[in-house]
C-alpha cells in the first residue's frame, strides 16, 4: 500500500513537506504523534490522527505514539482560548496507560518489525534542567521565528495573552521530534493541521542543530458539513471509553450522521476498500432512505472502538427503539444500555413488593403508575390492542409478576405506537 497515495484518496492530507513521499518509497521509515494525557480516554476528535497511524503501519511503516506527559504539564496554546490546568505525573501515568489500551484496538503494539511503539515525553524532559534546555534548546531559535507562529499570534491577539510556559511549549514539542530523531530514528512527525507550526519547528530545530532532515504530513481538521464542530452532542464530547460515552451512544452518534457528513466519514474512519466503499455510495446513492452508509460506518467504528458484542448489543437496542426488537432481545440488553435507549422517558417507580405479591395489569396502569389517569381508560386501551409490557401486547385481565423484570429493576411500557414509560421497581 502506498500511504500518501491512500491518505489523498481518503481526503487525510493537509499539508505535507517536500520530500516526504521520497522518504517513504525509499525504506521503512518511523513517523510519530502526540496526543495529550491531559483526560483518561480520547475521544473521536482524535480519531483523524489515530487513522493515521493505522494506515502508517498498514503501508509497513513504524508508528510511534508519543504521550505528552511533558507537555501536558504546560498545554499546547493551539486552537486554545485560555490557559490549562496542570496536572501531576501521578494522573498523567495513569491517563497514559488507559490511552494505550484504546489505541491497542486500533494499533499493534507487539508482534513484527513495524511493531507501534508508545513513548512519554516525560521520561526525558524530568531530569532537563532549565540551564542546560536554554543552552541546547532554546538559542537555536530566535523570538522572531517563535512569535511568527499563528498559534501564538492568535492569543496574543485575543486580548488573552500568552504566558511565558505556554509561550516555549513549541521548544518543547520541537525537542521531542529532535530526541526521538536522534535515539528512535523518528524521520515524520504527523498530526492535525493545527499542529504545523509546532511540527515545522522542530523539523527547524533538527536541521539548525544536527543539519538532519525531517518531515511532516498533517490531516485536514474534521469538520461538519452544515459548520458544526465534529464530535461534540448537547452532553459534550464522544469518548472512547464506554463509561463516559456508552457504546450504544456512540453508535448512535454515527448512526445518526448526515448524507454528505456519511460518505466522508467512511472514508476517513474505516478501514474499508475503495471498492467497497463506492459500492456502499452508489446504493446509498440509490435507496438513500435505507442509510446503507450510516449503518456501515456506524458498525464498523463500534466494532473497532468497542467489541462486535458491544455493536450487536446497540444495535439491538436500536431496534428496539424503533419498534422492531423483541421481548427477548430486551432482555438480553444490560442495565446501562438499556437506560440509555430510554433516556428522555418519563420514568415512575413501584414497590417491589407489589410485584412479588402479583399486580392486576389494570391496577398497575392507573392506580399504581397513573400511566393512565383511570381504570376506564386503562381498560378500553388494552381491549384496543394498545399496551405493551417489555415489548408483548397485554389484554386483560393479566397479573405482572417480579419475574417479569429487566434486569432485576425495570419494566417498559408502551402506550400507542411511540409513548414510552419506564417503571422501575423499588
Amino acid at each position: 500500500m502506498n500511504f500518501i497515495e491512500e491518505m489523498q484518496w481518503r481526503g487525510m492530507i493537509h499539508n505535507i513537506t517536500p520530500g516526504t513521499e521520497e522518504q517513504l518509497s525509499k525504506e521503512m521509515t518511523t513517523a510519530y504523534i502526540g496526543y495529550d494525557p491531559t483526560s483518561d480516554s480520547l475521544h473521536i476528535g482524535n480519531l483523524a490522527s489515530i487513522m493515521m497511524l493505522v494506515h502508517f503501519q498498514r503501508a509497513g511503516h513504524k508508528p510511534i505514539v508519543l504521550v505528552g506527559g511533558a507537555t501536558g504539564m504546560i498545554g499546547d496554546p493551539s486552537g486554545k482560548s485560555e490557559e490549562r490546568n496542570l496536572l501531576d505525573e501521578s494522573v498523567l501515568r495513569h491517563n497514559q496507560e488507559c490511552i494505550k489500551k484504546q489505541l491497542s484496538h486500533f494499533l499493534d503494539f507487539e508482534n513484527g518489525p513495524n511493531v507501534a511503539m508508545m513513548i512519554n515525553n516525560y521520561d526525558w524532559m524530568k531530569d532537563f534542567s532549565f540551564l542546560r534546555f536554554l543552552r541546547e534548546v532554546g538559542k537555536h531559535l530566535t523570538v522572531n521565528y517563535m512569535m511568527a507562529k499563528d498559534s501564538v499570534k492568535n492569543r496574543m491577539e485575543s486580548g488573552s495573552g500568552l504566558s511565558f510556559t505556554e509561550f516555549t511549549y513549541q521548544l518543547v514539542q520541537g525537542y521531542d521530534f529532535l530526541w526521538l530523531y536522534e535515539h528512535k530514528g523518528c524521520r515524520i512527525q504527523m498530526g492535525g493541521s493545527d499542529q504545523w507550526g509546532n511540527i515545522i519547528t522542530g523539523i527547524e530545530l533538527i536541521r539548525r542543530k544536527l543539519e538532519g532532515e525531517a518531515y511532516s504530513i498533517t490531516c485536514p481538521l474534521i469538520t461538519k458539513a452544515d459548520g458544526g464542530k465534529f464530535g461534540k452532542t448537547e452532553a459534550g464530547n464522544i469518548w472512547l471509553d464506554p463509561i463516559r460515552t456508552s457504546p450504544y451512544k456512540f453508535y448512535q452518534f454515527w448512526l445518526n450522521t448526515s448524507d454528505a457528513d456519511a460518505s466522508e466519514y467512511i472514508k476517513k474512519f474505516t478501514l474499508l476498500s475503495r471498492r467497497e466503499i463506492d459500492q456502499l455510495i452508489k446504493h446509498h446513492n440509490e435507496e438513500p432512505h435505507l442509510r446503507v452508509l450510516q449503518k456501515a460506518l456506524a458498525q464498523d467504528i463500534t466494532i473497532r472502538v468497542h467489541s462486535e458484542a458491544d455493536y450487536q448489543a446497540a444495535f439491538e437496542a436500536t431496534e428496539i427503539l424503533f419498534g422492531k426488537g423483541t421481548t427477548q432481545t430486551l432482555h438480553k440488553l444490560p442495565e446501562e444500555t438499556l437506560l440509555a435507549v430510554f433516556e428522555g422517558v418519563p420514568q415512575c417507580e413501584i414497590a417491589r413488593i407489589e410485584l412479588i405479591k402479583g399486580i392486576d395489569i389494570i391496577d398497575f396502569l392507573s392506580d399504581k403508575t397513573q400511566i393512565f389517569p383511570s381504570k376506564g381508560e386503562a381498560r378500553r386501551m388494552l381491549k384496543d390492542g394498545g399496551v405493551s409490557v417489555n415489548k408483548e401486547k397485554i389484554s386483560d385481565p393479566v397479573i405482572l409478576h417480579e419475574s417479569d423484570l429487566l434486569n432485576g429493576k425495570y419494566l417498559l411500557v408502551q402506550k400507542g405506537k411511540k409513548n414510552y414509560f419506564l417503571v422501575k421497581a423499588g
